[in-house]
């Protein structure tokens, strides 16, 4: 009998993941339908930092036939995606929510909706501060007999890659804080390896931006900032979890 009830649990769960996910490509579904008239406008705006830097004679140009239709396309799906995030993140929630303790979800629920404005701070960050930075300094440094006219294909890449970059950066505060509320690691062993963890920032910026000092540069700071916040947060919540186990004790005494 117990083993039977344990695989109809796990039933229905996998039921529930299904329902969630369902719901999920159902909210992305729905807003990109309002979005993709949208479509050109959206790319547009997104461009506009480097349209901004490129010479005046020059435009940005489609080596593919189909490019002008799907990288718009592809751009709508991508912010229709960006937006629902919150949503995705409320049906994660729900379903990990019912196994948390009080105390548990009383961390959880500020950690789970400050990485939702830091997901978005990274994408603000490197849309309004590191893109007319670097397109700026890319059309600059280029010989005179060069002219700059980007493909939107391999533009839209370079976007999404770095869209992606600064958001996932971003939760380093969130990463560090779980990290030290779970007991893998605390913010004074973090610090002691504060160098090693200064040398892996500029390794992963190298990875994740394109090979140029600036914009590696542009993401490794910051990393390391973030993570300072991290570790700053990190012993507040440890703090407060030390109290809360320290109050349950006198409670049980």
């Amino acid at each position: 009998m117990g083993h039977k009830a344990n695989k109809q649990t796990i039933i229905e769960h996998l039921v529930e993941v299904r329902n969630r996910l369902v719901r999920i490509l159902a909210a992305v579904l729905i807003v990109f339908v309002m979005l993709v008239g949208f479509s050109n406008d959206i790319y547009s705006f997104v461009a506009a930092p480097l349209a901004t830097s490129l010479p005046i004679e020059n435009t940005m140009i489609a080596t593919d036939v189909t490019a002008p239709f799907f990288a718009p396309f592809k751009l709508t799906l991508l912010v229709s995606v960006f937006a629902v995030i919150p949503y995705i993140l409320h049906q994660c929630w729900g379903f990990i929510a019912p196994g948390l303790y009080g105390t548990e979800k009383r961390i959880l629920i500020p950690m789970l909706v400050s990485s939702i404005v830091l997901f978005y701070s990274g994408i603000a960050f490197s849309y309004y501060i590191v893109f007319p930075v670097i397109f700026e300094f890319f059309a600059s440094v280029g010989p005179d007999v060069i002219a700059l006219t980007p493909d939107i294909s391999s533009y839209l890449s370079f976007v999404i890659k770095m869209f992606f970059a600064f958001g996932i950066v971003f939760e380093i505060p969130i990463a560090t804080m779980l990290l030290c509320w779970s007991g893998i690691t605390s913010a004074d062993d973090l610090k002691k390896h504060r160098p090693y963890i200064v040398v892996g920032a500029f390794a992963i910026s190298m990875l994740l931006t394109p090979p140029d000092v600036l914009s590696q540069t542009m993401l490794a700071i910051p990393m390391l900032v973030l993570f300072e916040l991290g570790l700053i947060f990190s012993k507040l919540v440890t703090k407060q979890q030390t109290d809360s186990s320290d109050s349950k004790a006198l409670s049980n005494t």
